[in-house]
Parts: C-alpha cells; sequence; structure tokens
C-alpha cells in the first residue's frame, strides 16, 4: 500500500475542521449524525474536538458492498429513529466520492425541517463528482484512487489503520 495521508497530517486538519465548525456553530446546539461504519475514526477525533453542545446520532448508509470498489444502490438503514427538526444537522462521512450517498441523506434529513444542514467528510476524492451538491467541511482532497485505513475499508479489512493509503490493485485479492 501506498501511504497518502499520514497520522499526523489527519490529526493536524481534523483540529483545523473542529475551529471551524465550533466558530460556525457558536452559541448553537449541534447535532452530529455519523455515517457508519467508515467514519467511525474521523467522527470521535472530531467529537472530542468540538466545545458546543453536542447531540449524536448515527446512521448505516454504504452503496460499497463486500469487495466492491465502485458504488452501487445506497443503502440507508436507523439504528433508531431522531428527530432532526429545527435541529443543526452536521452529517459526517469518510468520503466524498461520487456524491450520491451525501445527497441522499441531504434529500432524506431535509424532509425534517432541520434549521440547518451541512456535511463534514475526511476526504474528497476528485473527479468522481456525480451530483451539484458539495460538502461543506472536508480534510483532505484526495485523486481518484480506491484508498483504505482510517475507517475505510476493503471487503472489511484495514479500517484499523491509523493513515490512509491507496490499495493496489494487486492487494484488493489478499
Amino acid at each position: 500500500m501506498r501511504r497518502i495521508l499520514t497520522e499526523a497530517e489527519i490529526e493536524t486538519r481534523i483540529s483545523e475542521l473542529a475551529q471551524q465548525i465550533n466558530a460556525d456553530y457558536a452559541g448553537k446546539s449541534l447535532t452530529v449524525v455519523g455515517v457508519m461504519v467508515g467514519c467511525i475514526h474521523f467522527l470521535s477525533d472530531l467529537l472530542r474536538r468540538l466545545n458546543v453542545p453536542t447531540r449524536v446520532e448515527v446512521i448505516f448508509a454504504s452503496s460499497y458492498r463486500g469487495s466492491a470498489t465502485s458504488p452501487d444502490r445506497l443503502e440507508i438503514r436507523t439504528a433508531r429513529e431522531f428527530d432532526l427538526h429545527d435541529q443543526h444537522v452536521l452529517l459526517v462521512d469518510d468520503i466524498f466520492d461520487t456524491g450520491q450517498t451525501l445527497q441522499g441523506l441531504s434529500d432524506s434529513f431535509a424532509g425534517q425541517s432541520p434549521a440547518s444542514l451541512r456535511a463534514a467528510v475526511l476526504l474528497w476524492k476528485q473527479g468522481r463528482e456525480k451530483v451539484a451538491l458539495q460538502p461543506d467541511y472536508h480534510g483532505f482532497k484526495i485523486p481518484n484512487e480506491f484508498v483504505v485505513g482510517y475507517g475505510l475499508d476493503f471487503d472489511g479489512r484495514y479500517r484499523e489503520l491509523p493513515y490512509v493509503a491507496v490499495l493496489e490493485a494487486h492487494e484488493q485479492g489478499a
């Protein structure tokens, strides 16, 4: 694997994002909705740096299944029902690839009439966008390559890596 983001780079950028989010939501309460499972590292590291009153919810959304390296139909599941009406909502996801997950979730959440709805992603894969919607906050823009680590996986593997790396084609069969 070829590392493209180190643990230190990720940590520094998340601190910068948290500062921006703290400033944007100063004096407000925030509902953070994490898109599981890929965002787990990003979500937990970001939450520890927020200093605004925060409620946390999770949703399961996936367009990649098994060993797929390209997206399929979006599936959305919730662990429990939660109300976003009149809430300031920050949707947190690991990666903005085609944008279809972010668009689908934003459309779904908009139906609950939140006070505001923004999105934060750790990674923004360049050149793959299929929607006009863009994340409000992003950690890093990356090339159009399949990446793993820091919560991102290939067939359930590599989520535990503290860095982000490109998974080469020959490593996808390992």
